[in-house]
């Protein structure tokens, strides 16, 4: 989709492409136009034709947004050469301008068994906008934040707000739907009954019903679409019977509308060799890709190593792996800086990650400058040697010391990308070798400034056995061709 124009034109009109396109907009019958690609099922693909979601937005709920704010968002994206977002189903206000799902009566209360018409026009705006600016939309059907109080900005988030709280809504009860009237603990704890509704847990019918028809009314809008993904939970730590239900429930449901859709879970887990993970990793019959965000709560070599780990698991069984929460902003809670979030996003991009977006801000950097020039660096990079030809390859180096340089190269040896992170404060010289075994004696060499988004100078020609260091102090990529 992309590439047939980067490769052609450029990137400027690979922009202009994006923003004149609008061939992602409704969903032809059967076989699905984004799915991945059959030739290097690593990867995603639109119509045939490889595609990398590259992406950050400054939400993860962009549906909820006012439209005069969603659109220069959307527009932002495509200009830094983006093409993925991330859109929970959330309705928790932080922002002060989300609205809930269903209908609040003159009494206060909500009533299940009527919609809140402007929650779901938001929806299919967003699915509308994003089509015609070729935006894929990964959808996270529940969020378990929306249903706890633990954040110290909205203490009271599910006792006095939400409409599945039987407090606030006027179809059941607190006996017929087991829940409290509070859920003061992080969610990770696993004690908001709402995620135990389904017949192989405890089997509420009373709740799950409400919950069916939430998930029907969300795909009677998003099944009109075709570039959309699904992913059941952000971030979740519920059982396995739960993931699975949804995603046989979504499955059906978009079967009998003849349509074939791409469906994941998100685990907690920062460890991606945890147990939980093989739920999704030994399932490719449920889970169409897998999506491990919680790796970039990890850093430097064991972030690359994790990754890797994950594809060497699934190598006999591909399947898309998406990052689409980058961590790492200066001065977030976690700890994590701007050159945390730019690391994962390269160290991702060159072990072979079909999908990456920056997280919201301040957990993230969105679509900010910095995020912006990444996505533009990589876009560059990819015109010339695109992602799906190469693997990692870091044996290729040597003289490298720990999380110095990553290196991706293809199976002739004749394509290399090597990303530099930028120097510490030691200001320690950056400078590597190649190990020349199977490799040409010379390369066209190309150097990309990732902090600016830009080449550096012209291609010139080197010497297999010359140390490569970059031209620059802040983060930079070196594309190496064998004429």
């Amino acid at each position: 989709m992309y590439e047939q124009f980067l490769n052609r034109n450029g990137f400027w009109t690979l922009v202009l492409a994006c923003l004149l396109f609008s061939g992602l907009q409704l969903a032809a019958a059967g076989d699905p136009s984004l799915k991945p690609w059959p030739d290097n099922k690593w990867y995603w693909s639109f119509d045939g034709q490889p595609v990398l979601l590259l992406g950050g937005s400054d939400d993860d709920n962009l549906f909820q947004w006012p439209v005069e704010r969603l659109i220069p968002q959307l527009d932002r994206i495509v200009s830094a050469g983006g093409n993925v977002i991330r859109n929970t189903m959330s309705d928790r206000q932080d922002g002060g301008f989300e609205v809930y799902p269903f209908l609040r009566l003159k009494n206060g209360k909500y009533d299940l068994e009527q919609w809140n018409p402007e929650y779901w026009h938001r929806f299919e705006t967003l699915l509308r906008e994003t089509a015609k600016r070729q935006i894929v939309v990964q959808i996270e059907v529940w969020d378990r934040f929306d249903f706890t109080d633990v954040r110290k900005n909205d203490p009271y988030r599910w006792e006095k707000k939400h409409p599945y709280n039987p407090q606030n809504n006027v179809n059941y009860t607190f006996q017929e739907s087991t829940f409290a009237a509070r859920y003061p603990d992080h969610p990770g704890a696993n004690r908001q009954p709402f995620f135990y509704t389904t017949p192989q847990q405890r089997n509420n019918t009373i709740v799950l019903r409400y919950q069916e028809r939430f998930v029907d009314k969300l795909l009677s809008v998003s099944l009109k679409y075709d570039h959309v993904l699904y992913c059941i939970d952000n971030e979740t730590k519920a059982q396995a019977e739960w993931a699975q239900h949804w995603t046989k429930y979504i499955r059906s449901a978009a079967a009998k509308a003849n349509k074939t859709v791409m469906i994941t879970e998100m685990w907690d887990d920062w460890d991606l060799k945890a147990e939980r993970h093989r739920q999704t990793f030994d399932h490719p019959e449920l889970y169409d890709y897998v999506d491990v965000s919680q790796n970039n709560q990890n850093s430097g070599e064991p972030h690359w190593d994790n990754f890797l780990f994950v594809r060497q698991y699934l190598s006999k069984q591909p399947r898309p792996m998406n990052t689409t929460k980058t961590y790492g902003a200066d001065g977030n809670k976690f700890g994590h800086s701007d050159q945390d979030a730019i690391e994962r996003f390269w160290r991702h991009l060159l072990a072979g990650a079909a999908s990456i977006r920056f997280h919201r801000p301040d957990s993230g950097l969105g679509i900010s400058d910095k995020a912006a020039a990444c996505i533009r660096a990589a876009r560059l990079v990819e015109q010339q040697i695109p992602m799906w030809e190469i693997n990692a390859a870091n044996q290729l180096l040597r003289e490298r010391s720990e999380n110095e340089a990553y290196l991706a190269a293809n199976s002739q040896r004749t394509k290399l990308v090597i990303y530099f992170p930028a120097k510490g404060t030691d200001q320690q010289q950056r400078a590597v070798k190649l190990n020349t075994t199977d490799l040409a004696e010379q390369y066209q060499l190309r150097w990309f400034d990732i902090d600016r988004g830009e080449q550096i100078g012209d291609a010139r020609m080197v010497s297999t056995t010359a140390a490569l260091s970059p031209p620059t102090n802040g983060n930079a990529a070196a594309v190496l061709k064998a004429p």
